[in-house]
């Protein structure tokens, strides 16, 4: 029964990785072709500045948004794990922005973001006329404003799982670190958080996998700019190599993104199944 579904899983997933490996190593431009080059366009990819300032915001993106989502979602689910008043409305609340798509958090955050138009000219108007926040139109700040985004639309995602884990702790231990006069900051840091190591383990998983993939969040926001300032991987394989009849180039970016992805996976999965065997 279960064999259609698994023989289409296993073309059009890995099917199609395996093509782009081997697009990888041609010559393709306009249309595939199979005139190998061997590892000719990831040499082509190292010497292209473009892709190194891809890479480069790429690093400083997604550090930082795992980061921060990892403090700011930890924060709140610690809050409304003191059983405070209106806990499901704040939770609710914390949560609703990963229900927007990344389109519409770029858009709003563009319109936020403009010297023109958002904060900036609000506050200016306030009479704060010395008041400037243009990071989305100067080139070294507008991966930041990326940052900005992502964090305030992921952390309730992040908050949900710290959540889910907290509430999965026996309340027993921290009775037994209470009575041995341990104060609430200590618990958490000392007794919960270290307990939650799994949840730790699968945020950091699904932010990475998030940051490596962003494409419509720079699309809808800074669309790479201003010039490619604000590339990231994703984008460049777009911008710069499928939409100018490079797919060998475009096919070789792919597979590093992919190589970037395992790079994450593959430790996860192995520390898991090691735990395991120990247990």
């Amino acid at each position: 029964m279960l064999a259609p579904s698994v023989a289409i899983s296993l073309f059009f997933v890995y099917g199609f990785m395996i093509w782009t490996f081997i697009l990888s190593l041609t010559n393709s431009r306009m249309l595939p072709s199979y005139d190998f080059v061997g590892f000719g366009q990831y040499a082509r990819l190292m010497a292209n500045e473009r892709w190194w300032v891809a890479a480069s915001n790429l690093a400083v993106f997604g550090g930082l948004f795992v980061a921060l989502c990892l403090v700011i979602g930890a924060g709140l689910a610690i809050l409304l794990d003191q059983r405070i008043r209106q806990e499901g409305f704040l939770r609710t609340l914390y949560l609703y922005p990963m229900a927007l798509s990344f389109i519409v958090t770029g858009v709003v955050w563009k319109w936020l973001l403009n010297p023109g138009l958002g904060i900036q000219a609000m506050v200016r108007d306030w009479g704060f006329e010395s008041f400037t926040f243009d990071w989305l139109v100067r080139p070294e700040m507008a991966v930041y404003t990326l940052v900005i985004a992502a964090v305030w639309q992921a952390s309730g995602f992040v908050m949900a799982l710290f959540l889910a884990g907290l509430r999965g702790i026996d309340d027993e231990i921290i009775k037994a670190a209470q009575l041995d006069g341990a104060s609430l900051p200590r618990i958490y840091a000392r007794v919960i958080l270290p307990c939650l190591r799994p949840v730790v383990f699968s945020a950091v998983m699904i932010l990475s996998h998030i940051a490596i993939k962003s494409f419509d969040l720079v699309v809808a926001l800074t669309g790479g700019g201003p010039g490619y300032s604000s590339d990231l991987p994703a984008t460049f394989m777009y911008a710069h190599a499928f939409t100018r009849a490079q797919i060998g180039l475009g096919s070789a970016s792919a597979m590093l993104m992919l190589g970037g992805v395992l790079a994450i996976l593959v430790p996860y999965l192995y520390s898991e199944l090691r735990s395991k065997r120990h247990e």
